[in-house]
């Protein structure tokens, strides 16, 4: 199946295996390097599953764990292979979604081989888990030490109190060292299954090609996938203020919006562009908020935001470092409650959601961001192309909305790290 879009000068491929596995081809013509991400629908928060009948209560981390040990083969250790090939390889672990990724300016279908293969073909012994304990462990104890990493934890955990989104991506070294080859096993059939993964592919490629590689390298039948339980929900959040002290030389703090899930067949996409669009004319860098909280030095130049959803659950974060978090806090509150009270005006509506816009086309130009947005969308059911048409339907009055509900009591955590 093609797909245009005529006023992106966009175009796409796609095809679903008989597997189940979706293949998109992202072709950008005169670009040097080709990028392909074969992603799987789990992540941390899938921790919690039922297949073949029997529910499994995995230990935290899990999806991470298995992430790392999948480069390994049991014909050597797939990085050693790419490295031949001169790609560049990596992958990542987010709270939705394990993905395994490359990019290079030539020898594609061989790389693309490799990937598919690794992927697709598990090798779990008691001694290279036991090993990988150990490199994992290392890497939580780090992320500890990391004065970020705490706050973002902390507001999680502050806004949620059972969704597994509010447990660290990474575990525990106690959560890792539950994890054995059989519980990895496990995980692999329940969520790596083709109809619950998609490969996208953006550069220069022959597609039919690439489908008949994806077809050859990946199982002919799809095991059935886990159902996943995310535990019970409540409106309010789980703690107002979380706070940890740490040696830093000044405060860091991320407040959080609890919003309500995604409704059944609600765009994620487009609820992303209205969450991001509501934070921009809130606070975002060429806001009035911005500019009086800056003068204030209130927040500085690492101030950032972002909108996440995931299952059963959505929220806005924002934050930085800052001298006084309470009076930041205080002043995004009060910015929230007078949006939701008298809505925004439209020059400034017109404004945000123009540069929302230009960020967003810029994606196009930077494969490995195009890919993994395309890769996100699909697992919605949607195409990333597809915002450009969504942004037509956002009006000042669905972003109003949003800071009602922002604006509600309860309904907003704050997370700090103050200096020991």
């Amino acid at each position: 199946m093609s797909k245009v879009w005529t006023a992106l000068r966009e175009r796409m491929e796609e095809r679903t295996l008989d597997n189940g596995l979706r293949v998109c081809y992202l072709p950008k013509e005169g670009f040097g390097k080709t990028f392909a991400i074969l992603a799987a629908n789990f992540g941390s928060v899938d921790a919690s599953f039922t297949i073949d009948g029997q529910r499994h209560e995995t230990p935290a981390g899990v999806a991470h764990f298995l992430e790392h040990k999948m480069f390994e083969d049991e014909d050597g250790n797939a990085l050693q292979k790419f490295a031949r090939t001169g790609a560049s390889p990596n992958a990542f672990t987010s709270h939705t979604m394990t993905a395994y990724h490359f990019s290079c300016t030539e020898r594609f279908e061989e790389n693309l081989e490799i990937l598919l293969k690794f992927v697709f073909t598990p090798y779990f012994t008691e001694e290279n888990v036991a090993k990988e304990r150990g490199i994992i462990g290392q890497e939580i104890g780090m992320m500890d030490d990391t004065p970020g990493w705490q706050v973002f934890c902390g507001l999680l955990g502050g806004l949620y109190r059972n969704h597994p989104v509010r447990v660290p991506i990474a575990g525990s070294v106690d959560s890792i060292a539950q994890i054995t080859p059989e519980v990895l096993y496990t995980c692999h059939r329940a969520f790596y299954s083709p109809k619950n993964m998609v490969l996208v592919v953006c550069g220069t490629a022959d597609f039919d090609e690439v489908c008949r590689m994806a077809a050859q390298f990946s199982p002919a039948e799809a095991a059935e996938i886990g159902e996943r339980h995310y535990g019970s929900r409540r409106e309010a959040v789980s703690e107002l203020t979380v706070t940890r002290r740490m040696p830093v030389s000044r405060p860091q703090f991320l407040l959080g919006f609890k919003d309500v899930p995604c409704a059944p067949g609600e765009s994620h996409l487009r609820r992303g562009l209205l969450g991001e669009l509501s934070l921009r004319i809130l606070c975002g860098d060429t806001s009035p908020l911005y500019a009086e909280l800056y003068a204030k030095r209130l927040i500085g130049r690492d101030f950032d935001t972002d909108y996440m959803i995931f299952p059963e659950g959505a929220a806005a974060v924002l934050g930085g470092e800052s001298r006084d978090p309470e009076a930041a806090r205080e002043a995004i509150e009060r910015e929230v409650a007078r949006l939701a009270r008298e809505g925004v005006g439209q020059a400034l509506f017109g404004r945000m959601k123009k540069a929302l816009y230009g960020l967003r086309l810029r994606v196009f130009d930077v494969p490995e961001a195009y890919a993994r947005q395309q890769a996100t969308a699909l697992f919605a059911g949607e195409d990333y192309a597809d915002f450009a048409a969504l942004f037509d339907t956002i009006g000042a009055d669905d972003v109003q909305a949003v800071y009602a509900r922002w604006a509600q009591r309860d309904r907003s955590c704050m997370s700090a790290v103050l200096p020991q």
